[in-house]
């Protein structure tokens, strides 16, 4: 083979490595963004919701969707059933023990939830995509988190929602359900303490 011929592959080498990398960085980014990225949810449907500050959309009291069943047994092998709560304004929180967001708003939702279930707030976890129930039951401990949570690791849970609700893609995510189940705002994101209680505090004020 000519010199010339060697030389002409460094080059090649070169940018097929710099394709493979870039190629990389961008499988990571979508990787990454599956947990951590807010925005609009997956696919259309008409939810009514109108999108506000600080990423959480609202739904006005009269145009607002009753929750879907969500039954079925916990993290810790108990049954629930979101209905028994009706009556009282949920926060639904959609998580997974293997998501880094959710680990950093999860002391958030527990010290709102404490401070706020003697108002007649009942925060319930929905679990996803962990293949077992140990990971999970870890993640409440070293958080210290004393609600339940629904163990959903397929996901059937969230696509029973209507379409356009949220997005299985993007974990963390967070509904405020009204006294009468029905979905008054969300967000797909991670929240902080200040950002979670501007959401629940106009909800939890109606009558």
């Amino acid at each position: 083979m000519s010199a010339a011929c060697r030389v002409d592959q460094r080059p090649n080498r070169t940018r097929s490595r710099a394709a493979l990398l870039t190629a990389g960085a961008a499988v990571a980014a979508l990787l990454l963004s599956a947990c951590t990225s807010g925005g609009t949810s997956g696919g259309s449907g008409n939810t009514n919701f109108v999108a506000g500050k600080d990423g959480v959309d609202t739904v006005a009291k009269g145009s607002r969707s009753a929750i879907p069943d969500l039954s079925g047994k916990t993290v810790d092998g108990k049954q629930l059933d979101v209905a028994d709560y009706k009556g009282k304004v949920v926060v639904l929180n959609v998580w997974g023990s293997w998501c880094p967001p959710c680990r950093a708003e999860a002391k958030n939702l527990e010290t709102v939830y404490q401070s706020t279930k003697d108002q007649g707030v009942q925060f319930v976890g929905i679990n996803t995509r962990d293949g077992g129930t140990s990971l999970p039951k870890a993640f409440e401990e070293q958080y210290g988190i004393s609600y339940p949570s629904l163990y959903d690791p397929s996901g059937k849970l969230m696509l029973r929602f209507r379409k356009g609700t949220l997005n299985p893609q993007l974990i963390p995510s967070t509904l405020i359900i009204d006294r009468d189940g029905k979905i008054a705002a969300r967000t797909l994101q991670a929240l902080s303490e200040e950002n979670l209680r501007k959401m629940l505090k106009p909800v939890l004020a109606e009558k």
